[in-house]
């Protein structure tokens, strides 16, 4: 009605003759040669009785002219902008609520008629949006135009992508052959590099443990004979097997095999294993260290160190049990008192190199590093080409979704899809973007709340995609999860206007596009500036 106010031409018209309240399209009621008949039939009166300022009629139908009938309705004819119905209760009641005035025609209020510069400011509000309408509708055909292309290229490309993948699959199959057929001289000559330094290891290992026998068979040789005696043994009363905290004859005849003593030559092999954990030099303040665990290997190159891992509750307990054991060693240290003086010196403990060092593997040879380097390079050219493959799935992925999207009745809303826009308040600054999600974040600063991710076309079954439904967001405290409803309103450009709450985790936000425009009416010739009825 609005459009036709603006597009079709208006004609000045006969005065009608009619009762004060009446409107045209009601006239023919109101017939002063006979009697009047109430609308709702209830009954029928004198004409003079109509305006007479009694309610006769239940419906009020004889009252339209004054405020006789609460329920009776008058008429503002208002001339040069749009009839108005208002409730006969407001008839001179000094307020004037049509814009001609004609509601208060006895109250001695004097209404300006503001009809025309209403109907004036009416028809430019038409205009600017009948000029809305039409430029975005002209921007809508583009953009379906630009979806018709858009998606057949991406058809086209999806085509190519799905032809390519089958080759690249094959790529694929042929580097992974490549790759393990490298891998396995590479294995064969890391495992025969580590089995040559373990063997190296255990060699040296022993050689310690041999230099470490030696110098405590040296140090419990006392009277530098040649071999170790029950009494030289029973020096050490650490090495007790009873649990009494003294070395007994029989205990040290049996450390010795039953014999009465042991030379050199036999010591490591029948006396050592069986003394070495609890054997305390006398030079060294603390244990001789436990036989060092087999080292991890560590692969130049091409293998990272493992990372220390914090200690377990039980590795902290044992840590504590461990230094416990060596503040009591240190109190029985102190409680043996010093050494004669003629005693012969002991002779110094054998340096050993550095854990660290003797535990590290040693580089590759030069053919053990080429075979790696090989197998290096097969295994790049593999994972390249499996990633090359994996983001071709998610283009493929990603190309079927979008072509199979429902973005309208022509796709013109599929210029929306990968787009994201904002809208900053006071408080929050709220992001809409279409078909994956709608948040808001904190304007200070602050981690963001989903508003809801895409749920489905919203609108009325007349008009299906006027609205979006965004549903399942951040859920609230001891409510629902949050959701978000998208009116589309014409425009012609993309933006977010306003974002409110009407109802508690449930939001409402407009986004003006062309794409929500209508086709406009076909526009017609106005003859000028004329008053409606």
């Amino acid at each position: 009605m609005l459009l036709l106010l603006l597009l079709l031409p208006m004609c000045w018209a006969v005065e009608v003759r009619r009762p004060r309240g009446v409107s045209l399209t009601n006239h023919h009621f109101y017939d002063e040669s006979k009697p009047f008949t109430c609308l709702d039939g209830s009954a029928s009166i004198p004409f003079d009785q109509v305006n007479d300022d009694y309610c006769d009629c239940k419906d009020g139908s004889d009252e339209p002219g004054t405020a006789a009938c609460p329920n009776g309705s008058f008429h503002c004819t208002n001339t040069g902008y749009k009839a108005l119905y208002i409730s006969s209760r407001w008839v001179n009641d000094g307020v004037c609520d049509c814009c001609d005035g004609t509601d208060e025609y006895n109250s001695g209020i004097v209404c300006e008629n503001t009809c025309k510069e209403k109907g004036r400011k009416e028809r430019e509000t038409l205009q600017q949006m009948a000029e809305v309408t039409r430029e975005g509708f002209r921007l809508k055909k583009i953009l379906i135009e630009d979806w018709k292309k858009a998606r057949e290229e991406k058809q086209k490309k999806l085509i190519e992508l799905q032809a390519g993948k089958k080759s690249l699959e094959d790529q694929v199959e042929v580097l992974r052959t490549l790759k393990e057929e490298a891998e396995k001289p590479e294995e064969a000559a890391k495992d025969q590099h580590r089995r040559l330094w373990e063997e190296q290891q255990a060699i040296s290992k022993e050689q310690r443990e041999r230099e470490l026998a030696a110098s405590a068979f040296q140090e419990l040789d006392d009277d530098m004979d040649g071999a170790v005696s029950v009494a030289e043994l029973q020096t050490h009363p650490e090495l007790d097997t009873d649990g009494d905290g003294a070395l007994s004859e029989g205990e040290a005849q049996t450390l010795l095999g039953g014999d009465a003593q042991m030379d050199a030559a036999f010591f490591y092999d029948r006396v050592w294993a069986a003394i070495r954990d609890k054997y305390r030099s006398e030079v060294l303040p603390t244990e001789y260290p436990p036989l060092p665990p087999a080292p991890d290997v560590m692969e130049p190159k091409e293998e990272q160190p493992p990372m220390p891992s914090p200690p377990t509750e039980e590795e902290d307990e044992d840590e504590e049990d461990e230094e416990t054991e060596e503040d009591e060693d240190e109190e029985d240290e102190d409680s043996q008192g010093e050494q004669p003086k003629d005693a012969p010196p002991p002779a110094p403990a054998p340096q050993t190199a550095s854990p660290t060092e003797e535990d590290r593997m040693p580089p590759y040879d030069e053919q053990t590093q080429a075979f790696i380097n090989a197998a290096q390079e097969a295994r790049n050219k593999f994972e390249e080409a499996e990633r090359s493959l994996k983001d071709m799935e998610e283009s493929i992925r990603n190309l079927e979704q979008e072509i199979s999207f429902d973005f309208g009745p022509n796709g013109e809303f599929a210029y929306l899809y990968s787009q994201c826009y904002e809208l900053t308040t006071n408080e929050y600054v709220y992001r809409l973007c279409p078909f994956k999600l709608v948040s808001q974040k904190p304007k200070l600063g602050g981690s963001p709340t989903s508003l809801g991710t895409w749920g489905s076309w919203a609108g009325p079954d007349h008009d299906k995609f006027s609205a979006m439904k965004y549903e399942q967001g951040t859920g609230c405290w001891q409510g629902p999860n949050r959701s978000t409803t998208v009116r589309l309103l014409c425009g012609k450009e993309t933006v977010v206007t306003s974002t409110t709450e009407p109802s508690r985790c449930e939001y409402l936000m407009e986004l003006m596009t062309p794409a929500a425009c209508p086709e406009p009416p076909p526009e017609y010739p106005v003859e000028g500036d004329h008053d409606e009825l």
